[in-house]
Parts: structure tokens; sequence; C-alpha cells
């Protein structure tokens, strides 16, 4: 089974670190590429919004690419970022790009806390009590309304800003056969809209072999998708997933450095 590789899912630049740390452990990778990210055309309402940034009082960002079109509009509108915003990010990359290239401390939930990422931002003390507050939310095109609507509902003001749209691929032939006869160690995905769209090329052989997912919400959907072998991971840095990957073929080799979780 050594040589059968792990399939990850995670699309564009993101794929990078996690292949790395997969690759780490001595397993064999292999990429989907099954999902493409573009930026959205800048709008006269994306455009305001950016210019007024400084009237806002919270900033979310759900994804390492919505930080992305965030850092590079504010290089455009803002050479010095406007004071007293406070930011927020889903994940530890998010907010590791964020913090990078804006220099600012960011809000983001624990990778301790595990479940849905969404949610468990949600749950930051800080995001309860918004009466009257503006809060920005840089996102996808189309996704969860969880965020928006829950912090409405706390009383903020939102604003959701749709910055570029997820492009769904074909897997290649060869991925296509690899799905089909179910032959590689452990399929890998964090994103519920590419494990539907995975669902379709998953035969039986597929459906039986380890499934690494970043949340219960996932893995509850893999289920009614036919997964039979989910395993839930800590959350959906790198780290995380390459431990739960080791987990569901080998579990002696799972021993982990809780350290490295911090850093995803």
């Amino acid at each position: 089974m050594a040589e059968l590789p792990v399939l990850i899912s995670r699309p564009g630049e993101r794929a990078g670190p996690l292949a790395a740390a997969i690759e780490a452990r001595g397993l064999p990778v292999k990429r989907l590429d099954v999902m493409h990210l573009e930026p959205l055309p800048e709008t006269p309402a994306t455009r305001t919004a950016w210019l007024d940034i400084d009237h806002f009082h919270k900033v979310v960002v759900v994804s390492p690419f919505a930080a992305e079109c965030l850092l590079e509009a504010l290089d455009r509108y803002w050479p010095q970022l406007p004071m007293g915003i406070d930011f927020y990010a889903v994940g530890a990359s998010t907010a590791a790009l964020l913090h990078r290239g804006l220099g600012v401390r960011v809000h983001v939930p624990s990778p301790s806390a595990g479940e849905d990422t969404s949610e468990a931002l949600l749950r930051l003390a800080s995001l309860h009590a918004l009466d009257g507050q503006r809060v920005l939310l840089v996102a996808g095109e189309g996704g969860r309304p969880l965020i928006a609507e829950t912090l409405a509902s706390r009383g903020a003001r939102v604003t959701r800003l749709a910055v570029y749209r997820r492009c769904l691929l074909d897997p290649d032939p060869a991925m296509q056969m690899w799905l089909a006869n179910g032959d590689y160690r452990a399929l890998v995905v964090s994103s519920g809209e590419i494990l539907e769209h995975l669902a379709r090329w998953c035969t039986d052989a597929a459906l039986n072999q380890p499934l690494i997912v970043s949340s219960s919400r996932l893995a509850t959907l893999a289920g009614r998708l036919g997964f039979n072998f989910p395993v839930v991971a800590s959350g959906a840095t790198p780290a995380a997933l390459a431990v739960a990957v080791a987990r569901s073929s080998a579990p002696e080799e799972a021993d982990v450095d809780h350290d490295d979780l911090e850093k995803g």
C-alpha cells in the first residue's frame, strides 16, 4: 500500500503546503486540480467598499484567496492602512496571510476548536455583541450564508463582498481512473462543494477508501454521499490534515507535536 498516493483536492497555491505536510510523512501525493479560483472583476459596489473600509468596525475574511484579493485592493486604495479596524479570519492560513500582508493582529478560532471553522469563528466573544457595528465580510461568490446571517442576527450591519468565484473542473482521465478503481491511500477534501463534485466519479471502491475531511459537517455530508470511512481531522491546516491521513492508515504514524498544529 506504501506506493499508493494520497489524493488532495485543495485548489491553487494552497495545495503546496498540504502536499508538503503529507510528503513529510513519507507518503506520495497527487493533486486532483478540480477547482480553479479566479478574482471577480471590480464593480462600483466593490470599489465603494474598498474606499470606505475605514467606515467598518470589523473585517471578516473567509479564505486565503479572499485574503489575497483584500490585500491587493488595500494596496491599491490605501497606501497606509486605516486604524481601528478589527480583522477576523476563518482559519489559520487566512490569518497568517493577513498578518504578513497588513502587520495586524488577526482574530482566529483556536486550532483546537476543531469542528466547522465558520461556527468556531462565530463563538469568539468579540463577535457576540454587535449592535450597530458595520462588518465587512470578504468572501467568494455563493457559499454558505451562516456567517453573514449570524452576525446580522447579533445586530451587525453586514456588507458581504464577493471577490472571487470558484470554477469546478472535471478530473483528468488518470484521476478519474484512480477514483473509479479506488487506487489511492486516502482522499483529502476540505470543501463541501468539491466533495459533492468528486462524488460523481467515485465508485464503491472509492467510497470504501479513507476520506479525510476537515470538519464534522463535512463528515455528515460524506455519509449522505455514500462514503463509508470519513476521518475527521482536528482542523483544515496542512498539519492537521496530514496527521489524519497518517491516522487513517497507520495509527502509530500519527504521533504529532501539538505545536505543529498551531502553524498550518
